[in-house]
């Protein structure tokens, strides 16, 4: 739902983590969230959320006002979780509203 979102403690980093029923592959990943700086994309292909790796790192635009909404295309990965971290932000409170996996 467009009215519901996930909003951050204040403190940095915070975390996020989405597990799926079974390992999936993963060909891109989109989030859309608010007055996130810094984000990192780690998964794991363990049966509990574990031993994760890192996907990717990125500097987010600040748009102020709007919801920033970022695709991270990424060569085909297995996952079981994805946990989302949010390193650093633009103010002290974040929200993500939405996570996408495309895949099989």
């Amino acid at each position: 739902s467009s009215k519901t979102f996930w909003t951050t403690t204040g403190m940095f980093p915070q975390e996020l983590i989405i597990g799926f029923p079974k390992c999936v592959k993963i060909s891109k990943v989109a989030i859309q969230c608010y007055l996130v700086r810094t984000l990192r994309i780690e998964k794991s292909t363990s049966k509990d959320p574990v031993g994760f790796e890192q996907c990717v790192e990125k500097d987010l635009q600040h748009r102020e006002g709007q919801l920033q909404m970022e695709e991270f295309p990424l060569p085909e990965f297995q996952a079981t979780y994805l946990r989302f971290i949010i390193k650093s932000a633009f103010d002290h409170f974040v929200s993500v509203h939405r996570v996408m996996a495309e895949g099989t």
